[in-house]
């Protein structure tokens, strides 16, 4: 079989990043949560669920990529367009697992948004979700579309607070599914109408988060700027100005980065991303294949107390407008949600104040449930957002918690 035939919807240089220098076998733990029952000289079973298998043997298809046109086939899609890929996306990947402020470089941000896009849409539960949104089972249309569509989510997670979680305190590490670009809403549990077969909650849903394991120890989280200001709304309600492809601004000095996960929290994000797969996770050791056993509760909306995912607010800015001024005279003018000035609701005033409200009542709430000690820090001012509040400041978040509104459901917190 030529190698252009064994497509890896997972690629293999990804797989390694979740395989240790010291570990002296390089294969993973591979579990099939719905193993084939077959049946083979009239007995019936059930395949093996568990194996050990390494990066070539996991996360493949074949012909997974071909395309047919009467009796030619053609494997020129991976092995020039998801060759030109993944050649690109390793040192995007890299940077961003060790980002550290100051740091700004836009050419790697560049790779990395498209990588993610694409890597969302080339898994068979990518693929079988992008099939029915263009209402096509034409299998070579499906792919010629993903290519020209590949950026389709770029531009909402530009405008995501992005956050960089470190597990290295953690006995358990990071797993990865057979769908590594996984989505969670904490309205959308796994057995809801949004999450069923292949499908996944929209990310331009305002609750939905977006994470991307980086290698064992690292994990990038996405969160819709729209719900950190406003936790207390509804989930489900769409962003503003959800339009897919447009220009969107990004800012580096807003990345929050020094979150250190719990043993807890690492087994709960396992537990979303084991919910999410399609059919496989594979790990490096076998009991973090199980991390609904390592968990305190398996209700959807309250795991790390609700605020698993979240940044630290008080490490997150409230910026209304960003103008742009150009060597020629010329600027452009963006809001927070990316709309122009000459689009309706741009910089609207009255959802403005509305926000600037909860966001700072969900400051006030962060504060009490999780100490004057910040989980992320941004970049502010030339130099990082301190990392733990004075007692003054303390106090202060504190008491903005009495701006949360009258309507939003009572939640019970604590440490």
């Amino acid at each position: 079989m030529s190698e252009y035939k064994r497509n890896h919807y997972v690629p293999k240089w990804y797989q390694e990043r979740f395989l240790p220098d010291s570990l002296k076998e390089k294969k993973f733990y591979y579990l099939d949560l719905k193993p084939e029952t077959v049946i083979k000289n009239n007995h019936r079973f059930t395949r093996n669920s568990l194996l050990r298998w390494g990066p070539p043997r996991c996360f493949y298809k074949d012909d997974l990529y071909t395309t047919k046109f009467g009796d030619y086939e053609s494997t020129e899609i991976e092995q020039f367009f998801f060759g030109a890929v993944d050649s690109a996306a390793p040192d995007a990947i890299e940077y961003f697992a060790n980002f550290t402020h100051p740091s700004v470089e836009p050419k790697l941000l560049h790779i990395m948004l498209p990588y993610m896009s694409i890597q969302k849409l080339r898994t068979p539960k990518g693929l079988d979700y992008f099939s029915a949104l263009i209402n096509s089972n034409d299998k070579n249309r499906v792919l010629h579309e993903m290519q020209r569509l590949r950026q389709i989510f770029c531009a909402i997670w530009t405008e995501c607070i992005w956050s960089i979680a470190d597990a290295t305190e953690s006995e358990t590490k990071f797993i990865i599914s057979d769908h590594p670009v996984t989505v969670y809403n904490p309205a959308c549990f796994p057995g809801s109408k949004w999450c069923r077969g292949f499908n996944d909650p929209d990310i331009r849903l305002s609750g939905t988060h977006t994470l991307f394991p980086l290698n064992l120890n690292k994990i990038l989280i996405l969160t819709n700027l729209s719900w950190v200001r406003n936790p207390y709304g509804n989930p489900l309600k769409p962003r503003p100005n959800p339009d897919l492809f447009r220009t969107a601004m990004f800012n580096f000095t807003q990345i929050q980065t020094h979150r250190i996960l719990s043993d807890l929290e690492v087994n709960e994000i396992n537990y979303i991303i084991k919910s999410r797969a399609y059919r496989y996770i594979a790990a490096t050791q076998k009991e973090w294949l199980y991390p609904e056993n390592n968990i305190q509760t398996q209700y959807w909306n309250k795991l790390g107390l609700g605020y698993l995912l979240m940044p630290d607010p008080r490490s997150a800015g409230f910026s209304s407008e960003v103008i742009i001024g150009h060597n020629d005279g010329t600027a452009d003018g963006f809001d927070a949600y990316g709309r122009r000035p000459w689009q309706p609701n741009y910089d609207e005033k009255t959802q403005s104040k509305k926000e600037w409200d909860t966001f700072h009542a969900f400051r006030g709430e962060y504060a009490r449930v999780f100490g004057p000690k910040r989980r992320g820090l941004s970049y502010e001012f030339g130099s990082l957002s301190n990392s733990e509040d004075s007692p003054d400041y303390h106090s202060y978040h504190l008491s903005l918690e009495r701006m949360k509104p009258k309507s939003a459901k009572k939640r019970k917190r604590g440490k």
